[in-house]
């Protein structure tokens, strides 16, 4: 699934973000891939280091790796609320991902459908 995000909700982000230069990175390299969440985030991945194996679905798998942590009730709330600079630095205070990448992951979180993407996970738990 290819998610977009709009050059107005980029610039919503922006205004919400403003005090995280990495996050305005991040919204600045998903508005140089015409709004393209999946090329972006193999874009910032490249940056940060890791080694993108495919660029089909990578931001998904990748957000899927880190569920454990995303499904916590503490960031699901946070992220239910909308993404503020607060609930970025909770998620990269919990799993290895820079902001710069943590902004892709949690934009591709809630456009995607944040409890169909934790439903799976929290039936696992139970």
């Amino acid at each position: 699934m290819s998610i977009t995000v709009t050059s107005e909700e980029i610039e919503q982000f922006r205004a919400i973000l403003g005090d995280y230069p990495d996050a305005l990175v991040a919204l600045d390299e998903i508005e140089v891939c015409d709004g393209d969440l999946e090329d972006a985030a193999i874009n910032l991945g490249i940056q940060v280091g890791q080694q993108p194996d495919t660029s089909d679905r990578w931001i998904e798998g990748l957000a899927k790796r880190w569920r454990h942590v995303i499904c916590q009730p503490e960031i699901k709330e946070k992220l239910e609320q909308g993404l503020t600079g607060d609930t970025l630095l909770s998620l990269t205070e919990h799993t290895t991902l820079p902001l710069k990448l943590a902004t892709p992951i949690a934009i591709y979180v809630v456009k995607a459908g944040l409890q169909n993407f934790c439903q799976s996970f929290e039936a696992k738990i139970r």
